[in-house]
């Protein structure tokens, strides 16, 4: 009985040793990606910035004479017309000066009107040598200073016709009141704004322009504006104006963008300090190879992309030179005809084999969205730093 466990035993064990010696089979890591095959052409590439509606003309009103403020006609949003009354000062003492004026005016023309009558008395009394010619000649000295004084006091007496009807601010436009600087009982100076009015008429887009992104704007083929309260309308629009300085609070450029053509609708909807994004569409100056956002691969502040050759993947390092959407345009590393991958960056390793999964199907196009800033980066400058403009479209 002992003899046959040994048999038994030793045979387990050399089946065992035998089972040790042979080599297990190793399957290969082929990892399923989805990739697209590149192509090079002309893209366009915008730059959004959002900034909010202005009059093209928007003045700020104030008194021509200093005074205690009496009444305020208006408040902030009212509508006004040419000649309408906005603020009105205390006038009792434009009133006195004005009649005070108007009695030197009055003394002066009597005074002129005796020198006029003593001048024609005495000028018949010289026809006759009645009296001499010295006497004559200080006769019309008197009615020359006469004359003088009374044109004077005239003058005087219109300039404070003139101060006393300053005490009644009006509007020179038809617009709408966007401002109020000053109320009643407060003492303001002569030129202080104190009301701010909008002129009607023609409307515009005021946005700031970072630096690196002035001379792209510049170089824009077409400008739509879309409203934040109704972002599917597309108004046209235009540079008016682009400052040449920077803003010192901001350091941006401003520039001013004019609604131009507006349909019925479309002025309806456009109204003072709404907040609206300006996009600029900008042609590229050549042709560029564009990825989707997916197929970039940071590693040590190097952007790089996984190129597919037969079969397995290598890391090529790329230059960004602007994004367009949620596709990034390369200016170097890559060329057309080369495929790329676009989804499973992150889980690949150089040498890699790859098997190529179907394409996706085409989602529906998205409804238009609005962003508080857009950077683009110009293809003048470095490709590269289009990494760091932030959100780019």
């Amino acid at each position: 009985m002992r003899r046959f466990i040994f048999i038994v035993t030793g045979l387990a064990l050399a089946g065992l040793l035998a089972g040790c010696g042979r080599s297990e089979q190793k399957t290969e890591d082929i990892r399923p990606v989805r990739a697209i095959q590149l192509a090079a052409s002309q893209q366009q590439v915008t730059a959004e910035y959002s900034g909010n509606v202005q009059a093209r003309v928007e003045s700020q009103l104030g008194f021509r004479v200093g005074g205690k403020i009496q009444t305020r006609k208006v408040d902030v949003g009212s509508l006004v017309k040419p000649g309408q009354v906005l603020m009105q000062l205390d006038p009792q003492d434009l009133r006195l000066a004005q009649a005070q004026a108007e009695a030197s005016f009055k003394s002066a023309k009597s005074n002129f009107e005796l020198a006029e009558f003593e001048l024609k008395r005495y000028q018949e009394l010289r026809k006759t040598n009645a009296i001499s010619q010295s006497a004559m000649d200080a006769k019309n000295t008197a009615f020359e200073s006469a004359k003088a004084s009374f044109e004077q006091a005239q003058a005087i007496f219109k300039t404070q016709s003139n101060q006393a009807a300053y005490a009644s601010l009006t509007s020179d436009v038809e617009g709408v009141v966007t401002a109020i600087n000053a109320e009643v009982g407060q003492v303001v100076a002569a030129g202080s704004p104190v009301v701010q009015v909008a002129k009607a008429g023609e409307l515009e887009v005021v946005v700031g322009i970072p630096e690196n992104n002035v001379d792209v704007v510049k170089r824009a083929t077409k400008i739509e504006i879309r409203l934040w309260a109704n972002p599917k309308e597309i108004i046209n629009g235009k540079i008016r104006e682009l400052s040449p300085v920077a803003d010192a609070a901001t350091r941006t450029f401003i520039a001013k963008v004019s609604i131009i053509d507006p349909t019925p609708k479309q002025t309806a909807l456009v109204k003072l300090g709404m907040t609206a994004a300006v996009q600029f569409l900008v042609n590229t100056p050549g042709a560029f190879v564009k990825v989707p956002l997916t197929a970039l691969y940071q590693e040590k502040g190097v952007t790089s992309v996984w190129v597919v050759e037969k079969g397995t993947v290598k890391l090529v390092p790329v230059q960004i030179g602007g994004v367009n959407g949620n596709d990034v345009l390369l200016t170097s590393g890559v060329v057309a005809g080369q495929t790329v991958v676009t989804a499973g960056v992150h889980v690949l390793n150089p040498g890699q084999r790859v098997s190529i999964l179907p394409p996706e199907p085409k989602p529906a196009p998205a409804e238009p969205y609005l962003t508080s800033q857009n950077l683009l980066a110009p293809q003048s400058a470095n490709p590269a730093a289009a990494q760091s403009q932030g959100a780019v479209k």
